[in-house]
């Protein structure tokens, strides 16, 4: 299967308006949505699990880790990728000079974040937020978008919360999402939440119909942790079911054939996102420990995708049309 790579960077968008509804914020700037190409949703290249009150730039060597993942992003280059979505939110190890050095490099998009992430107990929020109202932690990610990650410049192209994976959101978890309503009302980025069984996923669907927001700007992250029921009441609300630890163990993917064979008997799969959580250089190991690549959606779930009745359009919609739909800049409400 074959992919025509659009590559296109626009280095003038500090003085340039957006176009909300046509645009990519990538970390070269944005690009026009129509060049995004073939697109992974949801990986990783760096992952630093020490805590938001001790992480930071200090605690990796940036070459190490480009000349580390690299690699990786070449091979899926190699396989029509164009562009990367790194979900690897702030206070866990996110680097945006890390990110644009291996666009640069690999010559594909990638795409980095603002959010916090509020699972694990709150480990990875800093303790500004717990103090934080609503408004004043939607206008601390607002301003990343409007001014750019800590002094790079460089702008987030979407918004990565998480909750825990209970039926009720806490107090705190409540409020990031929110403020992740908030900064998608200011700014079009779409909201990625780490979030798992059905029930946290609802809960945060009505907090954002509540906020004003469509479902439509919502992005079920871990959805493999629910059940087909319901992604089939989240789709029909609107909402994107991301499908995100494929790999190339058979188990899997026969779960995915079967999955994505259902959500196609249901007439949703314009609805569905999947990429494999993979990479993951793991600060404090060495050499970042045991890099997972970022190739066997192409390598092995789409040849038994073909061989179950999927077709190029099929394909082309979950790695495609899906992405560009889903993370283009557009204010979505109710």
């Amino acid at each position: 299967m074959k992919f025509k790579i659009g590559y296109c960077l626009i280095f003038l968008w500090s003085v340039a308006p957006l176009k909300m509804d046509a645009q990519l914020m990538t970390v070269n700037g944005p690009i026009a949505s129509d060049n995004m190409g073939l697109v992974l949703i949801h990986e990783h290249v760096l992952v630093d699990w020490i805590g938001a009150d001790s992480t930071g730039y200090k605690r990796w060597e940036r070459v190490e880790v480009v000349s580390r993942a690299l690699p990786f992003l070449e091979k899926a280059k190699e396989y029509g990728l164009t562009t990367f979505f790194d979900c690897t939110p702030a206070y866990l190890g996110r680097d945006p000079y890390i990110l644009r050095s291996l666009s640069d490099k690999a010559e594909i998009n990638i795409v980095t974040n603002t959010g916090y992430y509020g699972a694990k107990r709150n480990k990875f929020i800093p303790k500004i937020a717990f103090d934080s109202s609503t408004e004043e932690i939607a206008n601390i990610w607002i301003n990343e978008f409007e001014m750019g990650i800590d002094s790079s410049g460089i702008r987030p192209g979407f918004i990565k919360i998480s909750v825990d994976q209970e039926a009720e959101l806490s107090q705190l978890h409540e409020k990031l999402v929110r403020a992740a309503a908030l900064t998608h009302l200011k700014t079009g980025l779409t909201i990625v939440s780490h979030t798992g069984p059905d029930a946290p996923a609802m809960a945060q669907i009505k907090v954002l119909k509540e906020m004003g927001v469509s479902s439509e700007a919502f992005v079920w992250t871990h959805a493999q942790n629910g059940t087909l029921d319901g992604y089939i009441e989240a789709a029909k609300n609107g909402a994107w079911i991301s499908l995100d630890n494929v790999s190339a163990e058979s188990e899997r993917i026969t779960w995915f054939v079967k999955t994505l064979t259902a959500l196609k008997e249901e007439q949703l799969l314009s609805q569905v996102l999947v990429s494999h959580d993979s990479g993951w250089y793991n600060v404090g190991q060495l050499n970042g420990g045991d890099f997972k690549g970022y190739t066997a959606i192409f390598s092995a779930l789409l040849p038994e995708l073909k061989k179950n009745g999927f077709s190029e359009k099929d394909i082309e919609m979950l790695l495609i049309e899906n992405p560009k739909r889903a993370y283009s800049l557009k204010v979505r409400t109710q």
